[in-house]
């Protein structure tokens, strides 16, 4: 249950879509992975399946960085610095994942063939 809705991120921290779900064989092994990629609040999305041994799990957060502009001086002038915002250092749950790995990026996802659910 902790890992349908984990957000999946390709190796260059890029957000590509969400676990939706786990597909497992007659004995219970888990051999593909559902993604969710691209719409909103589910409409809209493509789902793909990819095989569960090319996904990773990272109990490590995902660290943002970004420039800054700096606020407007007095005289109209603006300047960029370029110092990195980084998320706080949150320890990592033991438990669980923060969120899983897949190398690729969402218009590579939304290319591969959809997955659908048999009636």
């Amino acid at each position: 249950s902790k890992l349908v809705g984990l957000s999946v991120y390709n190796e260059k921290n890029e957000s590509v879509g969400s676990i939706n779900d786990m597909l497992t064989d007659k004995n219970g092994k888990i051999v593909a992975v559902v993604i969710g990629v691209g719409g909103f609040l589910g409409v809209g999305e493509h789902l793909v399946a990819v095989p569960f041994e090319k996904v990773k799990f990272s109990t490590e957060p995902v660290v943002y960085s970004a420039a800054v502009n700096a606020p407007a001086k007095p005289g109209g002038s603006t300047t960029t610095t370029g110092a990195a915002t980084t998320a706080p250092a949150a320890k990592p749950n033991p438990w669980w994942p923060d969120h899983a790995i897949f190398n690729a990026t969402k218009d590579e996802l939304k290319a591969m063939p959809e997955f659908k659910y048999s009636t």
